[in-house]
């Protein structure tokens, strides 16, 4: 992420994200879309004990990885609660409860935006237009201006986990955190909004 004044963490070197781990329904599909579709490498696989299931890592770039669980008897996905009902730029609610994972945003380069989403579609990926986020009202510009931060297209995995490809357009200042953080008592208030 591009930042100007970069504060450091006093506490913790952290380098990253070494994996983020997601759960699948059918690990062979999801190898396909993951090597095959989108081209993450497969890099590991664990069969886990006592019949418990499996558990595979891709290479996402930069020393991370994404990685997912294969559970035999793990519950049905619930779309709306856990994950994303709709895909941003197409339709349908995005919401989802507390402790979901929302999406993944998987960082390119803000050239290959273009390319990225023609080889999506030519890979038969359902993919959104891509989007210029910006700081207006509606959030989003149909030009890229100099107020447009990152760009965006999203889609899914064969699970309807919500991906993205993501390309930050500008550098953050201290100007860019200016919001004062919602509790759970302000609920009630954006509900009016």
């Amino acid at each position: 992420m591009p930042l100007e004044n970069v504060q450091e963490n006093k506490d913790f070197e952290l380098r990253g994200i070494n994996h983020l781990a997601l759960v699948c329904s059918d690990m062979e599909r999801t190898v396909d879309f993951y090597s095959n579709t989108l081209g993450m490498p497969l890099v590991k696989t664990i069969e886990l004990p006592g019949g418990m299931g499996q558990h595979f890592f891709f290479d996402i770039g930069n020393g991370d990885c994404l990685a997912f669980f294969w559970f035999p008897n793990a519950p049905k996905a619930a779309p709306g609660i856990a994950s994303p009902e709709g895909v941003p730029g197409i339709g349908g609610e995005i919401v989802t409860a507390h402790a979901s994972m929302n999406h993944v945003a998987f960082d390119v380069a803000p050239e290959k935006m273009e390319e990225y989403r023609q080889r999506l579609k030519e890979k038969g990926v359902k993919v959104s237009m891509i989007l210029n986020h910006d700081n207006s009202p509606s959030q989003v510009s149909k030009e890229v201006t100099d107020d447009v931060f990152v760009r965006s297209m999203y889609f899914q995995d064969p699970d309807g986990i919500l991906l993205e490809f993501a390309a930050w357009t500008a550098t953050f200042t201290e100007a860019d955190r200016q919001h004062k953080p919602a509790r759970a008592a302000d609920a009630r208030e954006y509900a009016r909004a």
